[in-house]
């Protein structure tokens, strides 16, 4: 919270006013599914939590860096009215603000006796401090990881030729909930054969046969924190040789998995403090060029990782923000032949000093099931 109001005081911005439910959870622990946060900077840091009646015990037990308020109606309105009371400018985030719901903040902020420009845009404030994990975070992350990767390894003794891709992600998802997971990351991507070719395919009736290649893209979700995790791997044809119409297509798609592996391998290589999220996009895109398979990779190289699947740094061509220490990202190359079959291979990382930790070391080589 004294970061926060240190970058408030230094754009001369005396308070802030964070909806955005995961900035709320970073700033105070609560978790509930209304909030909103209002932190006033000064001589004393000082932040009090605006939520309803649902949540009065569980506010009590999560927060201890504010002060709650219980708001007999809206959580928002009452949030607002208290900055204006206590401040003459209130900043907050553009990018998690809905053009009603800035409607709504002036009206309440307006009828405790602000102006018209009481809210001054101040974005990405809690996101800069959330890029950077600390050690309890990373310690979360760290079994959010290896809980992963233990359901990866149980799947590959069930998932058979046959199955259907929805009833592969059903499997996974009911066992990630026994194992202690609060719930999926993301919607789980499985995608065979065909399917394989489009980088965010949705699980489907599409049955897996031998010879596909299986895409496995998923992640769950631990005390809060996420995972992320990607692996491709083959179904084989149960020990007999290949049939003669699967010849070329089995040698191309081990050739494609070895360039992706290649490229993958590259850029966790190259992640270390102070290096470029550019500069590792292009240690994987250079392996994929000198290859001949870069056309074929159509998005970005990762992204970062923690409250939410999706956050800061992004890890993409020519972005020149630099990594720090503590920075959790992925790292995902992909090659996708449209019509034909994709290979992704994903680990999340932690950025260090001198490298990064794989928080991800399940096994990624060519693997036939």
């Amino acid at each position: 919270m004294r970061a926060l109001a240190s970058a408030l005081t230094r754009k001369s911005t005396p308070a802030l006013l964070v909806t955005h439910l995961p900035d709320v959870r970073y700033l105070t622990g609560f978790t509930g599914s209304n909030a909103a946060l209002v932190v006033l900077a000064g001589s004393r840091v000082s932040a009090r939590l605006f939520t309803d009646g649902r949540y009065t015990a569980q506010a009590k037990q999560e927060v201890s860096s504010a002060t709650v308020r219980i708001a007999p109606r809206s959580a928002l309105a009452e949030a607002c009215a208290y900055a204006a009371q206590h401040a003459t400018v209130c900043g907050f985030d553009r990018t998690q603000t809905t053009v009603a719901t800035l409607a709504t903040m002036r009206t309440a902020a307006r009828k405790a006796g602000a102006d018209g420009n009481f809210f001054k845009p101040f974005d990405g404030a809690v996101v800069a401090l959330r890029v950077v994990k600390d050690e309890e975070e990373a310690a979360i992350m760290r079994r959010a990881a290896a809980m992963t990767g233990d359901l990866y390894e149980g799947l590959l003794s069930w998932i058979e030729a046959g199955m259907r891709e929805r009833d592969v992600a059903a499997e996974l998802e009911h066992r990630a909930r026994l194992a202690g997971a609060e719930g999926m990351s993301f919607e789980t991507i499985v995608a065979a054969g065909e399917r394989s070719s489009h980088p965010h395919a949705r699980a489907t009736d599409a049955t897996l046969q031998p010879g596909d290649l299986v895409t496995l893209d998923f992640g769950i979700v631990l005390d809060g924190y996420c995972s992320d995790m990607t692996r491709t791997f083959a179904l084989g044809f149960g020990g007999g040789t290949i049939p003669p119409r699967l010849r070329a297509r089995w040698a191309e798609q081990r050739e494609v998995f070895e360039a992706v592996l290649a490229a993958q391998t590259a850029a966790v290589r190259a992640v270390r403090r102070g290096v470029t999220c550019g500069e590792v996009d292009e240690a994987a895109r250079s392996v994929l060029t000198e290859l001949g398979w870069a056309k074929y990779f159509t998005h970005s190289t990762g992204h970062g990782v923690g409250l939410e699947i999706h956050e800061g740094p992004r890890v993409a061509k020519a972005q020149s923000q630099r990594l720090e220490s503590g920075m959790v990202i992925t790292i995902e190359p992909g090659v996708y032949l449209p019509g034909r079959f994709g290979v992704r291979i994903e680990d999340t990382v932690r950025v260090t000093d001198d490298g990064a930790e794989v928080l991800t070391p399940v096994h990624k080589g060519w693997l036939e099931l």
